[in-house]
């Protein structure tokens, strides 16, 4: 009985490993050569020619499409009366942005290449594209990806939240199959962008029931954090910028940020709590150790859940299944 269950299990692993490499071979660096040559040029006009401090949404979105469902577009669908899609989901909205840009870059698509470049890779290539707008790396998307048809708001569960401690950032970035090293690495993305009042509030007024304020953020910031979200002031649209010293560049600063204990999330400041995470964000701070990590974790992040094949679609637009 033992023996037949090890051959199962054998049997099982072997199947498993036929799959992945299957999902491997059908995402390809090069995908659109002969079938839209001009999609990578394409995308990247559209992303240089957008507005800079819209470059953080477009990696965002990107992150955002994975966690849920893969990466199949499902981000990008609009709400109908009987559904609410995950874009507006109280985790993504009105915090997501980017959406107008992979419009302009779908109709423009579709212009050339009708019903051939997914909105899925379109994702994929603008994420990549803005870091390299901002200054950051370079690196091969293996495209292939086919969109999926299904959004709901309900299943952004699965999104990592900005009060998660390092434990529950850990879990969750496993679930996706990623490391607790490619999650430190991933989070070094917040170098770029804004974030929402809304989503550090309580570390500044209303932390616990002993203090008000988070005893692990830098006092000089904190101040500096309240004079652009007072406390009377509860305005939702109110943004301030991921890493003040640098916002709009991809940079290390968000490791140094962190390391002095000026995360802007509780999410961010957690990783120097963890002495396997702080050993993490000292060594990103060489900028060719994060460059080369953050290549690999996007590359990988981007293989999440993805459809190939003859499975799920090419949409035609984006906000809508075919």
């Amino acid at each position: 009985m033992g023996s037949n269950n090890i051959i199962i299990r054998f049997i099982g692993l072997v199947l498993l490993a036929c799959c992945l490499s299957n999902v491997e071979a059908q995402l390809q660096v090069g995908f659109y050569q002969s079938t839209c040559f001009p999609a990578e040029f394409i995308i990247r006009n559209a992303v240089f020619n957008a507005n800079r401090d819209i470059t953080a949404g477009l990696v965002r979105l990107h992150f955002h499409d994975c966690f849920v469902r893969g990466c199949d577009g499902s981000v990008l669908i609009d709400s109908t009366p009987g559904n609410t899609a995950e874009k507006d989901s109280p985790a993504n909205f009105p915090s997501l942005r980017g959406f107008e840009v992979v419009d302009t870059i779908k109709n423009a698509l579709e212009t050339v290449c009708p019903g051939v470049v997914s909105c899925a890779d379109i994702l994929a290539y603008a994420a990549r594209d803005s870091l390299l707008r901002t200054g950051g790396i370079g690196y091969d998307v293996p495209a292939g990806r086919r969109d999926g048809t299904v959004s709901l708001a309900s299943e952004t569960i699965d999104l990592p939240r900005p009060t998660f401690n390092v434990t529950e950032l850990t879990q969750n970035f496993a679930n996706k199959g990623l490391t607790q090293e490619e999650m430190v690495t991933l989070s070094g993305t917040h170098t770029i962008g804004r974030s929402h009042c809304t989503s550090f509030r309580d570390r500044l007024y209303n932390f616990n029931s002993t203090v008000s304020q988070d005893p692990s953020l830098d006092a000089a910031y904190a101040a500096q954090l309240k004079l652009s979200c007072p406390e009377s002031n509860n305005d939702p649209t109110l943004v301030v910028p991921m890493n003040p010293g640098s916002p709009n560049i991809a940079d290390v600063g968000y490791f140094t940020d962190v390391l002095t204990n000026r995360g802007l999330f509780t999410s961010d400041q957690t990783l120097l709590t963890n002495q396997a995470t702080a050993a993490q964000l000292a060594q990103n701070r060489n900028p060719f150790v994060w460059n080369d990590k953050l290549r690999a974790a996007m590359v990988k992040m981007g293989r999440i859940g993805v459809l190939t094949g003859n499975a799920g679609q090419i949409r035609l637009n984006c906000r809508v299944p075919n």
